[in-house]
C-alpha cells in the first residue's frame, strides 16, 4: 500500500464511542424493562385470581352447590372449597388451589375478611382483594354481592 491511501475500516477512537453509546443506552434501558416486567406480573396475577373466582362462581350456579374461596395471604394461595355451611358430603375437601408468584402479594380488605362465598343463584357474600407487587402498581379485584360478579381494575399502590 502507498503512502497517502487509506484501508477501509473504523478506528479504533470511533468504535471506543459507538461501544460507550450502546453501553450509555443499555444502562438507561434495561431498568425500565425491569419495571415492565413487574407491572406485567401483578396484571397477569391479578387476571389469575379474577379468573379463579368467575370459575368458582360458574361452580356454584352449575353444579347448584355453595362454594367458598378462602385465601391465605400469608402463602398467597386460593382454595376452593363446597361450603361447610351446606352439610352435605364433601364440605371441607379442596376442588381447586392457585398459587401466587412469589414477589406478588394478596391482601383482603378489610384484613379479615379472607373467604368468599358464592351461592347457587349467582350472588356472593361480596370481597375485595388488593394484588401487590414490586413496583408503583397493583390492582383491585371487587366481587359484587348482588351480581357475584368479578371485576379488576389497577390502582396506585
Amino acid at each position: 500500500m502507498t503512502r497517502g491511501q487509506t484501508r477501509p475500516g473504523f478506528t479504533l477512537i470511533e468504535v471506543v464511542v459507538v461501544l460507550l453509546i450502546l453501553a450509555v443506552a443499555l444502562a438507561v434501558g434495561v431498568p425500565a424493562i425491569g419495571h415492565g416486567a413487574d407491572g406485567l406480573r401483578s396484571r397477569s396475577e391479578a387476571a389469575g385470581v379474577a379468573n379463579f373466582l368467575r370459575a368458582a362462581r360458574e361452580q356454584a350456579v352449575t353444579r347448584n352447590r355453595v362454594y367458598e374461596v378462602r385465601v391465605d395471604t400469608e402463602a398467597g394461595v386460593l382454595v376452593l372449597i363446597p361450603s361447610p355451611a351446606e352439610g352435605t358430603g364433601g364440605a371441607g375437601t379442596v376442588q381447586a388451589a392457585r398459587h401466587l408468584a412469589a414477589p406478588v402479594r394478596i391482601e383482603a380488605e378489610p384484613p379479615l375478611r379472607r373467604a368468599v362465598t358464592f351461592s347457587p343463584q349467582g350472588l356472593s357474600s361480596g370481597a375485595r382483594f388488593r394484588i401487590k407487587a414490586p413496583g408503583p402498581r397493583a390492582y383491585v379485584i371487587t366481587v359484587d354481592q348482588i351480581t357475584g360478579r368479578v371485576a379488576t381494575r389497577p390502582v396506585d399502590s
